[in-house]
C-alpha cells in the first residue's frame, strides 16, 4: 500500500518478474512490476497497514482513527467498519481468523474481534515507545508471535534496529529483539547516502511458502528481503509509482499486495 498515493498494488518482485517487462521496469527505476493496481477511497487517504483476508477483501487501518476498514476490491468500496478505539497514530494491523491486532506508533497493540460491528479492544503494552516510532506489525505463524519493526533509532545503540516479538500464546513482549537489522550492512544504504539515514522500516510481511520475511522502507521506497534466519538477502527498488509505501499482504499462494 502507498500512503498519500491512497492506492493498492499487486506487485511482482525480482525474479518474479517476467523479461518483457523488464526493460520498463528499469525505465521506470524500479525492481518490481506492478500487475494491477487500485485507488482506495478517500477516507484511506491516510492508509498505514492492510492485512490480506482473501482473494478480494484487505483490512485496512490509516493513522488517524481508531477503526478497522475492509476494503472489497471487486467492488472497490469500504464493505466494513469496525471502530475498536479513539483516534490514534495506527500504524499496522495482522489479521488472525476472528482476531485483528491493531499496532500504535508507541507501541500499543490493539486486539479486536472483526467478526462483531465494532466493540472495545483489549490494549497490550510493548516496551516500545513512540520515540522508536513503530510502524511495522505482522503475523510469525510458524512461531505463534506477531513481529513489530520499529521506523527510527534504537536509543543509544546506533549499530542495529530491532524486530521485535510478541508473543500470542502468553500475550507477552519479549524484550530481546527476535532479529536485529545490521546498519553496516552495505545493501542497507543507497548511494551517497549519509552514514546516519539507514533503512527506516514502514512495514513487515512474511512469504507464506518461502517464510522469507519482507520489510518496506517507506521513506526511500525500497523493498529488504531477508531469510528467516535474519541473514540480508537483497535489497528492491520500488520505483517512482510508490511515494512513500507503508504496508505490506501476501495472498494465499505469495502474491505481493
Amino acid at each position: 500500500t502507498e500512503k498519500n498515493g491512497n492506492a493498492l498494488f499487486s506487485a511482482a518482485a525480482g525474479n518474479e518478474r517476467s523479461a518483457d517487462t523488464k526493460t520498463a521496469d528499469i525505465e521506470n527505476n524500479s525492481e518490481v512490476r506492478i500487475i494491477k493496481k487500485w485507488d482506495l477511497p478517500g477516507e484511506l487517504k491516510e492508509v498505514s497497514g492492510i492485512a490480506y483476508l482473501d482473494e478480494q477483501r484487505f483490512a485496512c487501518v490509516q493513522d488517524e482513527e481508531g477503526s478497522i476498514f475492509v476494503f472489497n476490491t471487486a467492488s472497490n468500496s469500504i464493505e466494513r467498519k469496525i471502530a475498536f478505539g479513539d483516534p490514534g497514530d495506527f500504524e499496522d494491523i495482522a489479521v488472525i481468523g476472528d482476531i485483528a491486532y491493531v499496532l500504535r506508533a508507541d507501541g500499543k497493540i490493539f486486539e479486536a474481534n472483526i467478526k462483531h460491528n465494532g466493540g472495545k479492544a483489549t490494549e497490550h503494552n510493548t516496551s516500545l515507545t513512540v520515540e522508536h516510532n513503530v510502524e511495522g506489525m505482522c503475523y510469525d505463524q510458524a512461531n505463534k508471535r506477531l513481529l513489530l519493526a520499529i521506523k527510527d533509532d534504537e536509543p543509544g545503540k546506533p549499530d542495529f534496529k530491532g524486530i521485535y516479538a510478541f508473543d500470542l500464546s502468553k500475550k507477552t513482549f519479549v524484550k530481546e529483539p527476535a532479529y536485529k537489522l545490521d546498519l553496516k550492512n552495505e545493501l542497507l544504504r543507497s548511494p551517497g547516502k549519509k552514514k546516519d539515514k539507514t533503512i527506516k522500516p514502514s512495514a513487515i510481511g512474511i512469504h507464506p511458502t518461502t517464510n522469507d520475511i519482507y520489510i518496506v522502507d517507506g521513506p526511500e521506497a525500497k523493498l529488504l528481503v531477508m531469510d528467516n534466519s535474519g541473514k540480508i538477502k537483497r535489497m528492491l527498488e520500488l520505483g517512482k509509482d510508490f511515494s512513500q509505501p507503508e504496508g505490506i499482504a501476501f495472498g494465499e499462494q505469495g502474491e505481493i499486495f
